[in-house]
Parts: C-alpha cells; sequence; structure tokens
C-alpha cells in the first residue's frame, strides 16, 4: 500500500552554510499518526512547511522529494506550481501553526478567517458555512461559539486563539493534518479535549497526522510512529511503542529525562504560613464589559474574576493554575496593577517584613514608579516580549534609564552581571532577540525583568512555549535565582508538571473562582474538587500504557451543575472554600 505522504532524503540549507535539514527520510499512511519529536532548532517544524510549499524565501531545497498520494494522482510537492499548490493547501493538507496570534489576521473576526477555508475549498452557501463553523467551534471546547465567531483575535486568550487555529485547519476535513505544537498554548483539560478531537476526525474520515511535538506525554497519547530529530539529523525512528518502552539513541533518553511528570507523594508537607506576606490579594473581582455589535442591544458584562483571596508568603512561590480563560492572568495583572480590580478588592505589597503596607490600586503615578522597582512580569511569549528593533543591552538598559538609576558604566556592569546570573555571555549584548532560540529569548527575559532587582516576579506561563529540555533548564534557572536573591514568585500556569515541582502552594482557578488550594504534595496526592480531578487525569504522561481518562475530564471540566452534590452550584451560588484539612481549602458545601 502507497503511503499517503512520502518524504525522502529531503535536505534544506540557508546560503552557503551547512544545510539546516540533511538526508530526512519518512512516511505516514492514511489513518496513521506520526510524531515529530525534538528540541527547538531541530527542524521539525521547516521539514513540515517544505510539505505545504511555504518555506521562508531564504531557504533552498537541495535535494530530495516529497510523493504526495492525496489527490488521484502520485505527484511530487517539490515540483509542482503553485497555482496547483493553493488547491492542495486547506483542503487536501492542513496546518495548524504553533503562534495563533501571528497565523490570524488581526483585521479580520475570527469566525470569518476559518469560513474562509470553505468558502475557497467548498462550494456551499454562506449560511451554511456559518453553521459548519460554529459547529466546528463548539467541538474544539468554545464555551460560546457565537461570541467566539464575532470576536477579533485580540479580543481573545492565547489559547482560545489556539482553539480557532484546530478550528480553521479541520474544518475542511483534510487527507492529512500538520499539527505543530497544536497543544502549547492550551491548558490540560482542553488539551486532552482537543486530542480527543482529532483522534475521533480521524476515526471518522481516516485523516493521517503529523503530529510536532516536544511534549512526550502527547506523544504516547496520539502517534503510532515516531521520528526524533537533533540538528536537522533522524536520530531513531519506529513505533511509538518500541521508542517510549525502550529509547537506544542517547538523544532519546535525554529527551525522556528532562520531561516533567507531576509526583505523587504521600509525605505530608505543612501549609505555607502566611505570617509574613509580600502579596495578599482580598476578595479580587474583575468585571469586563464587551460591547455589542449592534446598537439597541445591551452591552455583555464579562465576570473574569469573582472574589478570589490569595496569599504570597515572602521568599515562596504560589502557582496559580488553571484552564484559558479561568482568570489567572487576570489576578496576576491586578497583582502588579495593570489591571484596576472592581471596587471593595484590596492588592495590598508588602516591601519588606512589618512594613506598612502598599495599596497597588490606589498608587499615584510617581508612587506606581517605585512599586514598579519592586515587582516585575516574566511574560509568555518571549518572541513578542522583546521588541525586535532594540539591541540586548538597550533592551535591558531600558527600565534603567527609565527609573534614572545608576551611572553609564554601572547599568552597563549590571546588564553584564544578570546576563551571568541567566546563564548567557555578556558578549551577546549587541545582538538582537532574531538571533536567539526560544530558550535564550525567555533567558533574556527573565534578565529584564531582573535589571530593577524586585522583590516580586510574576510569570505568566513563562515555559509554556518552550521544549522539555530548555523548560527544565529555565525551572532550574528560576529556582536558582529565587534561592539565591530570595525573590518571591507568584506562578501562573497550566502546566501541573511544572507546578509539581516549583510551587510552595498551588491555587486552581476555574471560572473567575479558586475551587482548591493546597500544597502541591497534599494537592496532587489527594485532589477532592472534580475540575483538579480532572486537571490531574488530563496530564498526558510519556507511557503508552497509560492513556488520558477522557472520561474524568470531561467530568472535571463540565458544568459545575454536573457535578457532585457537595460541589454542583449553579449561576453565582457557589459554596465558599472550606478548610478539609490543615492548608487544604476546597469549594464545597459541608
Amino acid at each position: 500500500m502507497e503511503p499517503l505522504i512520502e518524504v525522502k532524503n529531503l535536505t534544506i540549507g540557508f546560503g552557503n552554510a551547512e544545510p539546516t535539514i540533511k538526508d530526512v527520510n519518512f512516511s505516514i499512511q492514511k489513518g496513521e499518526t506520526l510524531a515529530l519529536v525534538g528540541e527547538s532548532g531541530s527542524g521539525k517544524t521547516l521539514s513540515c512547511r517544505a510539505i505545504l510549499g511555504i518555506l521562508p524565501s531564504t531557504a533552498h531545497i537541495h535535494s530530495g522529494e516529497i510523493v504526495s498520494n492525496t489527490g488521484e494522482t502520485s505527484q511530487d510537492l517539490l515540483k509542482i506550481n503553485e497555482k496547483l499548490f493553493r488547491k492542495v493547501r486547506g483542503d487536501c493538507i492542513s496546518m495548524i501553526f504553533q503562534e495563533p496570534m501571528r497565523s490570524l489576521s488581526p483585521l479580520h473576526k475570527v469566525g470569518h478567517q476559518v469560513a474562509e477555508v470553505l468558502e475557497l475549498h467548498r462550494s456551499i452557501s454562506k449560511k451554511k458555512i456559518k453553521k459548519e463553523v460554529l459547529a466546528q467551534f463548539k467541538r474544539v471546547g468554545f464555551p460560546d461559539p457565537e461570541r467566539a465567531y464575532k470576536s477579533y483575535p485580540f479580543e481573545m486568550s492565547g489559547g482560545m486563539l489556539q482553539r480557532a487555529m484546530i478550528a480553521m485547519a479541520m474544518i475542511a476535513k483534510p487527507d492529512l493534518l500538520i499539527a505543530d505544537e497544536p497543544t502549547t498554548a492550551l491548558d490540560v483539560t482542553t488539551q486532552a479535549q482537543v486530542l480527543g478531537l482529532i483522534n475521533d476526525l480521524q476515526k471518522e474520515t481516516n485523516m493521517a497526522v503529523i503530529l510536532v511535538t516536544h511534549d512526550l506525554g502527547v506523544v504516547a497519547n496520539m502517534a503510532d510512529k515516531l521520528v526524533v530529530m537533533n540538528k536537522g539529523r533522524i536520530m531513531e525512528s519506529g513505533t511509538a511503542k518500541d521508542i517510549l518502552s525502550a529509547p537506544a539513541h542517547p538523544y532519546t533518553k535525554k529527551l525522556f529525562d528532562a520531561a516533567p511528570v507531576i509526583p505523587i507523594s504521600n509525605v505530608v508537607v505543612p501549609a505555607v504560613p502566611h505570617d509574613d506576606l509580600i502579596l495578599d490579594m482580598k476578595n479580587i473581582s474583575k468585571t469586563y464589559v464587551s460591547r455589542s455589535s449592534t446598537p439597541w442591544k445591551p452591552a455583555t458584562q464579562i465576570k473574569a474574576v469573582r472574589g478570589v483571596d490569595l496569599q504570597l508568603t515572602r521568599g515562596k512561590t504560589l502557582a496559580v493554575v488553571g484552564e484559558s480563560g479561568s482568570g489567572k492572568s487576570t489576578c496576576a495583572r491586578i497583582a502588579l496593577g495593570a489591571e484596576l480590580p472592581d471596587e471593595g478588592s484590596h492588592v495590598h505589597f508588602y516591601s519588606e517584613s512589618n512594613a506598612d503596607p502598599i495599596d497597588v490600586s490606589a498608587l499615584t503615578r510617581s508612587e506606581r514608579c517605585g512599586f514598579q522597582r519592586q515587582a516585575q512580569m516574566v511574560f509568555q511569549d518571549p518572541y513578542s516580549s522583546l521588541s525586535p528593533r532594540m539591541q540586548i543591552i538597550d533592551t535591558l538598559l531600558e527600565p534603567l534609564r527609565i527609573h534614572k538609576i545608576g551611572t553609564k558604566d554601572e547599568r552597563k556592569q549590571r546588564a553584564q552581571d544578570v546576563l551571568n546570573l541567566v546563564g548567557l555571555e555578556p558578549s551577546i549584548l549587541r545582538r538582537y532577540p532574531h538571533a536567539f532560540s526560544g530558550g535564550q529569548r525567555q533567558r533574556l527575559s527573565i534578565a529584564r525583568a531582573l535589571m530593577m532587582e524586585p522583590k516580586l516576579l510574576v510569570c505568566d506561563e513563562p515555559t509554556s512555549a518552550l521544549d522539555v529540555s530548555v523548560q527544565d533548564q529555565i525551572l532550574d534557572l528560576l529556582e536558582e535565582i529565587r534561592d539565591a536573591r530570595q525573590l518571591s514568585y507568584l506562578f501562573i500556569s497550566h502546566d501541573l508538571a511544572v507546578v509539581s515541582r516549583i510551587a510552595d502552594e498551588v491555587a486552581v482557578m476555574r471560572q473567575g473562582r479558586v475551587v482548591e488550594q493546597a500544597p502541591p504534595c497534599t494537592l496532587f496526592a489527594n485532589p477532592k474538587h472534580p475540575y483538579t480531578k480532572a486537571l490531574i487525569a488530563a496530564q498526558p504522561e510519556p507511557d503508552i500504557d497509560r492513556p488520558i481518562d477522557l472520561n474524568l475530564v470531561a467530568l472535571g471540566a463540565g458544568a459545575p451543575s454536573s457535578w457532585a452534590d457537595n460541589f454542583r452550584f449553579e449561576d453565582d451560588n457557589a459554596p465558599p472554600l472550606q478548610e478539609l484539612e490543615p492548608g487544604h481549602m476546597v469549594r464545597c458545601h459541608v
């Protein structure tokens, strides 16, 4: 039986340099899932872009074939013209891109962009197209498909945008779906549902999937075959079961060793004492008003955060986890004063032990400037948070210039010291951000936040876009810096394996509320709330014999009215947080 796609001896280079990809070979049959695994820069995405004919203009294909049997006849995709390729893209072969904010047009509504695929490749009415788009939005987990259809990309979170990208790639039911890190920006419950959705579509249409990922847990749940790449070359290939059970190549073993997992321990860890707080957030609520698309309809109120209490002890790490749209990033912005909470909320920052609190929500402009020297943020996307037009030295020195700290020589010396602290050479100061890998850029983002010598760092998904080995390095770095400088972290994440490693206390959020809070050992060994159980069940493990339990995920991720009696509620009648054991708070009826 002929493979659907066969890549033969593919070699791709840039200019006169050594080829970036050399002699890559793999094939995929109909209905099969092939996983391409490797670190950032290993050539996974470039190989897939070659299949779709969307290589960078500076890339040159030195040799190879990409034989496609998606149509009626066999053809080499490297030899067909652009006109024929337009018929292939989106219809026969689709791709889910890793960075949805860059892949979606900011000027057009999300629903219209997804509908465009059917307008180009199907002869059906606009009414039917919209109906199909709304149905697809519902399948990928949009709670309000109609609202998502009418929204612009900037009105949606990163996780919601990734769902839209998945809907766009899958709506035409292609023969081959190339998924480039399709669940990187998604919380684990949505990831589990999306992986289940891709599996369902495969069964319906016999679609093949090439899965580009660094998550070995996703590979274990999805892949039939596995290809491990490093520096543009294939290190190991075979069935997923064989490689996951007994990896042979040292590089594959290294990836396995770096893969984070949730440790389950029966050791009782005492609750974090809240006697020396650096941040105290009480009764935090935030309501946004979304204007109607028509003048005669009233504006819609969106309650992003509802009565949240968070206390961060000095020198400790408080992790806030939850799905996209749960309100965790809103809490982070409120903690830094970037968003003002609703009336009745209180955000207090204590610069020193026993110092008078600073009311973050009531700061004047000059007071806010002083506060920002003590509290900084590490953003989720290092590509967007660093200006592409500024050299690294200017990026690092900018906050010192704004706050008029130090002389020119003192500022440069501090920049060199901070680069050494994050594991980078001072010789890179005159480079631009595009010259660095994703992991290096995240180190630079951390360096910029440390230039002000803050006491509080708010880390908003700082490792979500990184492959496992780089993620491991960044977590090591954050732990070393925290301990060396006695920093306090408010750590926002949807990855429970990351949280279990770095956090002293974990607060689980769902739809704007904290539903459970405890030290990580207690939370993961003895979860009580159905949503926490769903988060843990949805965490993929690099073990082919332990697939994700989608039924348990669906139960916890469902509507609160569907939960067990002691957790169930409707509308805004949520039960209070109850302390079931020392330091273990659960939102439930007693």
